[in-house]
Order: structure tokens, then C-alpha cells, then sequence
């Protein structure tokens, strides 16, 4: 999904948000329900994107049908260097309707879980703010 990676990749969070559905279904690498709506998957990918550092997507692959995309990545969050992927669905309206992350190794995925989940307050609150 070219548009999502463009936005992601120019830090345009705004741009990033419009391109999801408003019943997004949010799949973390290191939680275990998703969470969905637009409200808290907008303010995770903002959270997330001030703590990767050295983001960068280095592989695209999209099925031939437009609907499943995989964007391939690499970050660094403090001195854990991690892979990853987005994996993305998209609705009828070409709306993100399903964002599925994966990140590696276990140590970097662990470093991530510590550094969201110390902004968890923030993330949550302006969620609930975004949803009215």
C-alpha cells in the first residue's frame, strides 16, 4: 500500500490516519487482544513513530488482487536494532481495515513492549479525545 508507506515513511501521521477505516483492527507485536477503531490505532502509529528510530521500509509486496500488503522494515528502538512487517488489509473503500505488525528478534520486541508501554497513559488519552 503505497499511500500508507509514502505517509509513514514523511512522518505524515495526519495523512497516515486518513487512510485508515473507522473500524480499523489493530494487531500489536507484543499485545494480545487488538485493539480497533480508528481513534487508538492513529495514536499508536504516532506513539510508535517516536520511538522507532532509523525507520525504514526496505520491501513492499502486494497481492495481485490490491487487498493484502506486506511492508517490510527496520528500526532501532534504543540500542535494539529489530525487522518487522505491516501487514495490511484493505476494504472495499481501499480503507485500511486490518494492520497486523511483527517484529523481531524477541529482545527488540521486548525493548518496543517497555517503550509503548510507558506512554500506554498518553496513547489511551488521546485515543478518548480523538473519539469524541
Amino acid at each position: 500500500m503505497r499511500a500508507f508507506r509514502e505517509a509513514v515513511e514523511a512522518l505524515d501521521l495526519d495523512a497516515a490516519e486518513a487512510l485508515l477505516a473507522p473500524d480499523v483492527v489493530f494487531t500489536s507485536p507484543v499485545m494480545f487482544k487488538p485493539y480497533t477503531g480508528k481513534p487508538i490505532t492513529a495514536a499508536i502509529l504516532r506513539a510508535v513513530s517516536g520511538v522507532f528510530e532509523d525507520f525504514r521500509y526496505v520491501r513492499e509486496i502486494n497481492d495481485v488482487n490490491g487487498r493484502d500488503h506486506a511492508l517490510v522494515f527496520t528500526a532501532r528502538v534504543g540500542d535494539r536494532e529489530l525487522s518487522g512487517c505491516d501487514f495490511i488489509h484493505v476494504d472495499d473503500d481501499g480503507l485500511i481495515d486490518e494492520l497486523t505488525v511483527m517484529v523481531r528478534p524477541l529482545s527488540a520486541a521486548q525493548a518496543l513492549a517497555a517503550a509503548m508501554g510507558a506512554q500506554f497513559e498518553r496513547i489511551a488519552e488521546e485515543a478518548r479525545a480523538r473519539s469524541m
